[in-house]
C-alpha cells in the first residue's frame, strides 16, 4: 500500500479526515478550545471555499468531512492556526499542567516550536460515492453515542448530527450533498 492512499489529489471529491491531539490529550474538555475550531472552520468555508459536509469534535480528537479548492494546503493551514490559538488560550488561562504535557510529546524534530498539538497527518480518505459518505457521516455521527457520553446522535453539540436532523448546528454543513 502506497503512501499516496492517504492524501488528498482530487479536490473534486469529499475527504473524511481525522485530526487527533498528541498522546490524545482532552483539550477539547473546555468549550472555549472547541470553539477555535468552529471559528477556524466558519472562515474556511467563509473565505476559502471549503464545503463541510459532516463533523465531530470528541475531547481529544475531531473527524470531518470537506472539500475544496486546495484542501490540502487549507488543512495544514487549519491545524497550524487552530494550534497556534489553542495553545495562546492554554497560557492565557494558565493550564500549566496541559502545556507541559504538549512540550513533553512535541516530536523532536519540531525544532520551531516549544509545544505540539496536533498529530501528524490527518489521514485523508476521499469519499467515492453515496455510501461510503453515508458510512462515514455515520461514523463521525456515532462517536459520541460509542463513548457513552450520549444516548442519541443528536445530542452531542459539538456535531453535525442535529444539521441531518433538520435542527440548528453549531455550524453550517452540507446536508443535500446526493
Amino acid at each position: 500500500m502506497s503512501r499516496s492512499r492517504y492524501r488528498i489529489f482530487e479536490t473534486e471529491y469529499p475527504y473524511f479526515m481525522t485530526a487527533t491531539v498528541v498522546a490524545w490529550l482532552p483539550v477539547f474538555c473546555q468549550p472555549a478550545m472547541v470553539e477555535i475550531i468552529l471559528n477556524s472552520w466558519r472562515f474556511l468555508q467563509r473565505e476559502r471555499g471549503v464545503q463541510i459536509f459532516g463533523f465531530v469534535v470528541m475531547e481529544n480528537h475531531l473527524h470531518w468531512i470537506a472539500q475544496g479548492p486546495s484542501l490540502a494546503e487549507q488543512v495544514g493551514r487549519f491545524k497550524s492556526y487552530t494550534a497556534r490559538c489553542i495553545i495562546d488560550e492554554l497560557e492565557k488561562r494558565g493550564h500549566k499542567t496541559l502545556l507541559e504535557e504538549l512540550r513533553y510529546y512535541k516530536l523532536r524534530h519540531k525544532v520551531d516550536q516549544t509545544h505540539q498539538l496536533w498529530q501528524e497527518g490527518s489521514h485523508p480518505q476521499q469519499i467515492q460515492g453515496d455510501e461510503m459518505m453515508l458510512q462515514k457521516l455515520e461514523y463521525v455521527h456515532d462517536n459520541p453515542v460509542r463513548r457513552g457520553y450520549v444516548d442519541d446522535q443528536v445530542h452531542w453539540r459539538y456535531s453535525s448530527a442535529r444539521n441531518y436532523a433538520g435542527k440548528p448546528g453549531l455550524i453550517d454543513v452540507i446536508t443535500d450533498w446526493r
